[in-house]
Formats: C-alpha cells, sequence, structure tokens
C-alpha cells in the first residue's frame, strides 16, 4: 500500500469555505461550535449530556426499524448501550443510492466508523456509536437512480413520484440482471450479487438500503435510522409548529446566511416553510396554512427540508459530530442561530476524507511516465506541457528571463529619451517571437511523444471520470469484486476523519 497526502486546497475540487474551515479561518469561526479536533471532544461531551434525548424511545424506534434485518451482536449491543448516558452518536447520512451509489458514500460511513472507534479509544469513559441515517424523504430521484461501472451507466427508470424511501422495486430486477452481466463470474462478485439480490427483493427502496448498508458495515456495529417516523417526529413538533405557522426560522436563517454570503456561496435555499407535507405518495412543499392540532395529532405528515434535518437529527440523537461533504459542511453553516435557539448543542463538523484509488497498472504505467500521483491533479493540458519540457529540456521561463536581461542591459548602456522606446519596442518583437517559436517547437514535441500523451489522458480519464474527482462517479463494486472484505478494511485503516489531508491510496 503507496498513501500519499495532498492538503485540501492543492487538490482545486474543493470551495473556499471547506478549506478555510479546514485552516481554521477566523472569519468561519462564529458559523460553528468547534473544530474537529480530537481535545474539542470533550467539551462536546459535556454540552451534549446537558441537552435532553428521549433514549428510551430511540432505543426502541431502533428496535423497531431494524427487526427485519439481520443485525450483528455488535450493532445489536450498540442499540442497548444509547440507554445510558454516557453514551453518544457519530453521524452520517445520504440519499438512498442505487446500489449504494458512489465510492464517497462508502467514504462517509467508513469515517463514521473510524471516528467512533478513535474516540472509544481516546475516551474509554464512554461509548460512541456510529449511525448511518437513511435519508429516505428526500424526492430527488435523477441524483440516486443510477451508478456508474466498468464504462457503464446502469439507470433506474421509473413513473413513481414522491419520497424515494417508498418507492417500489418492480422495475429493479432488470438492472440486477444487467449489473450481473457486466460483473461476471468469481467469488465476491457473486456474494456481492446475493447480497444485491437480497435488498432488492424488499418492498420499498428504503428496506433494501437499510439491508444493504447493514449488510456491508455490520460488522462494524453501525446502527441505520430513519427520520420518517411518526414517533421521531413526535418530539419535533414544537419546532415544527414554530416553522410552519409562526415561520420563526425564516429570520434565523436568512440572518446566517447573509452574512455567510458576504465571503461564501450559501449553500442551501431557506423559506418561510421549510417542511413538506407527504401525502398519497407525493412530498409536497407547504404553500397553504396548516392548523396547528394537524401537526400535533399528525406529525409523520411532515417532511423536513435540508435546512431542518439537521435540527430534527439533533435534536433525536445524543449526537456529537456529523459526517458529510463540502456542500454539506457549507449548509449546516447557515443554521448557527438556529440550533442557538432551539437550545441544541451544534455538533462538530467533520468533512468526509477524499481518496484517488490507483490500480497496481496505473501505478506502474504513472512510473513509467516519470509522473507522481500528486501529479495528476494538475489539468490535462499542463501535465502534457510538462512531460513535454521534461523531455526535450523546453524551458521558456529561463530563456525569458536571459531575453530581459540582455535589454536591460542594452537600456543602461543607452538610456536617452529618444533610445529607450526604442529599445522596449523591440523587446516586445523579440519576446513575442520568443513565444511563437516556443510554441511551434512544443507542438513538435508533442507529436514526437505523442504515444506518452496519450497515456496520460488515458489516466486523467481513469482516474477523472469526466474531469471529476473518482469517489463522485466511480462504484466501490469494482473494487470489491478485487479486494473482498479486505477493502473496507483497506478503508477502515487508511481514511481519517480527524486527518485534513486528500488522500491517494496505491492499492
Amino acid at each position: 500500500m503507496v498513501r500519499t497526502k495532498i492538503p485540501f486546497y492543492e487538490v482545486n475540487f474543493f470551495s473556499q469555505l471547506v478549506n478555510d474551515y479546514l485552516s481554521d479561518e477566523p472569519a468561519l469561526s462564529t458559523f460553528y461550535n468547534r473544530s474537529n479536533k480530537l481535545e474539542n471532544y470533550q467539551s462536546q461531551i459535556i454540552e451534549k449530556q446537558q441537552h435532553p434525548v428521549d433514549r428510551e424511545l430511540l432505543v426502541k424506534v431502533l428496535k423497531e426499524q431494524n427487526k427485519s434485518v439481520p443485525l450483528s451482536e455488535f450493532s445489536l449491543t450498540n442499540i442497548n448501550l444509547l440507554l445510558s448516558p454516557n453514551s453518544f452518536t457519530i453521524t452520517t447520512g445520504h440519499q438512498l443510492c442505487l446500489f449504494s451509489g458512489p465510492l464517497y458514500v462508502i467514504y462517509k460511513i467508513i469515517s463514521t466508523i473510524k471516528l467512533a472507534k478513535t474516540l472509544r479509544a481516546s475516551y474509554p469513559k464512554y461509548h460512541f456509536v456510529p449511525v448511518f441515517w437513511l435519508a429516505s424523504e428526500d424526492h430527488d430521484f435523477d441524483e440516486i437512480n443510477h451508478i456508474n461501472i466498468f464504462g457503464r451507466r446502469i439507470e433506474w427508470k421509473t413513473n413513481q413520484t414522491g419520497p424515494v424511501g417508498k418507492m417500489a422495486l418492480s422495475e429493479v430486477p432488470k438492472l440486477l440482471k444487467e449489473l450481473k452481466e457486466l460483473m461476471g463470474e468469481g467469488g465476491n462478485a457473486e456474494r456481492l450479487m446475493t447480497m444485491f439480490e437480497s435488498a432488492y427483493k424488499r418492498d420499498s427502496l428504503a428496506q433494501a438500503s437499510r439491508f444493504l448498508v447493514n449488510e456491508l458495515f455490520k460488522e462494524y456495529g453501525l446502527l441505520i435510522i430513519d427520520g420518517d417516523d411518526p414517533l421521531l417526529k413526535s418530539t419535533f413538533v414544537e419546532v415544527m409548529k414554530k416553522d410552519i405557522i409562526d415561520h420563526a426560522f425564516y429570520p434565523l436563517f436568512k440572518k446566517q446566511s447573509d452574512l455567510l454570503s458576504k465571503h461564501y456561496h450559501a449553500q442551501a435555499h431557506f423559506r418561510k416553510v421549510n417542511f413538506f407535507e407527504l401525502t398519497n405518495q407525493q412530498r409536497k412543499r407547504l404553500t397553504e396554512p396548516i392548523s396547528e392540532s394537524l401537526i400535533y395529532n399528525e406529525p409523520g405528515r411532515f417532511s423536513p427540508n435540508v435546512l431542518m434535518r439537521p435540527l430534527y437529527q439533533e435534536k433525536i440523537l445524543p449526537n456529537l459530530a456529523y459526517i458529510g461533504g463540502g456542500a454539506e459542511v457549507a449548509y449546516w453553516m447557515q443554521l448557527k442561530t438556529a440550533f442557538e435557539t432551539e437550545k441544541i448543542p451544534f455538533p462538530i463538523l467533520v468533512l468526509r476524507p477524499s481518496a484517488l484509488l490507483i490500480r497496481p497498472n496505473q501505478l506502474k504505467k504513472l512510473n513509467q511516465l516519470g509522473l507522481s500521483s500528486v501529479d495528476l491533479f494538475q489539468s490535462e493540458s499542463t501535465l502534457h506541457k510538462s512531460y513535454v519540457y521534461k523531455q526535450s529540456e523546453l524551458d521558456i521561463e529561463n530563456e525569458s528571463v536571459a531575453l530581459i536581461q540582455l535589454f536591460d542591459g542594452l537600456k543602461q548602456r543607452f538610456n536617452t529619451t529618444a533610445q529607450r522606446p526604442i529599445i522596449d519596442a523591440e523587446y516586445q518583437r523579440q519576446s513575442k517571437a520568443l513565444e511563437k517559436l516556443h510554441k511551434k517547437l512544443i507542438k513538435i514535441e508533442k507529436q514526437n511523444h505523442q504515444t506518452a500523451l496519450t497515456h496520460i489522458t488515458k489516466l486523467k480519464s481513469q482516474l477523472f471520470p469526466n474531469g471529476n474527482l473518482q469517489e463522485r462517479h466511480d462504484s466501490f463494486i469494482p473494487y470489491f469484486m478485487n479486494y473482498g472484505d479486505n477493502f473496507m478494511k483497506i478503508l477502515n485503516e487508511e481514511l481519517n476523519p480527524l486527518d485534513s489531508n486528500f488522500v491517494v491510496l496505491s492499492l
């Protein structure tokens, strides 16, 4: 295993807000509570201990929701541990992506497990439980209905609408058949297919996703919770009323978002009412007045939007930290004053680790080209130019400096009002001619090294599909097929949510 760490700000795929958060930029300090440092978790624990959580209800719901999946002894123990006031959760969440979606979903879950394990070792008086929040109420179907694997896109098409978690799976068997043909035979491939087939025999996407995530991570004690639960929502009715009837959160979101927008992009759009209504397989934005009695009598009918969901989550969980991507970290920062108003502790925000996975044959080709993994984060054109310069010893910068020195010397010798403009004009002409000559020479050299440049282009397209980070495009399936359970163990070892560096892993 070869590991290379790169500071996030050098990767050029992350926002200024993310880079500033990781570097403890003072301008951001008022938008969150505590930074993600190991020593800050003691204070977070003390603060969260003062916040009442209905632990008995939480345990009851977790047992009920997970009764149809084969939980490990570790997970069962973790559920019961949540009854203790010395037990806390570390949480991540995501949409219910088909076949688990892109790699970074796996990274989020592994990071949650890793952080809980690290905290157990550092604070042995307490228990820390990793939790995955099923975003079953989300209705952005186009974001979750596909995976990219072996250069192909497998896409689920349906006429169903509304919350994705409630969608039936009648169209999925043909996708399983397509996936099986792509995966072929082999022990790990067959094991994965058995897992997928068992998952997608369930009645809904939420049930299938719960089963799949549990199968992949149950040995690590991961708990899975679905916020779309009437009992859990009954604990949130006072906040629902404040938002739906009193519109109390609109000024809070607006003020915080306006302040954030002075320096950064405010990620999420806030509204007068930040809840949807769930009716007849639909999730509709609330635009008509709702009675207070309906909220109290049917809390399960209402679904929080992206800004209210964090408040709901932190209300019902004894949570210390939330692990999310850059966009999630950004919209959480619009919420600090709302948390303070509700007297709910604001969790430590953890940017999920990011990684680039390089296969042995790709690493071999990289070494043959004389490139490092860090070089890969340059643009393709820059890589081509750098390679040609290195191979051909073309160096326009040194030659340009020599030209400047030559004409500076002339100006020192002939420094009159009449002579100076003539020298400057000639310098401009010679400088342009030198630049033009270099372009011609580079073009010729590129032709001489076309094979190598083609390999560079191929590597870039493999490792940065469609010019994006690998983790946002590729599925975990090919890696699991090659490495089996060891793939998860590698990630668990190498991804550190307390380390603010991008990681390149040569498998």
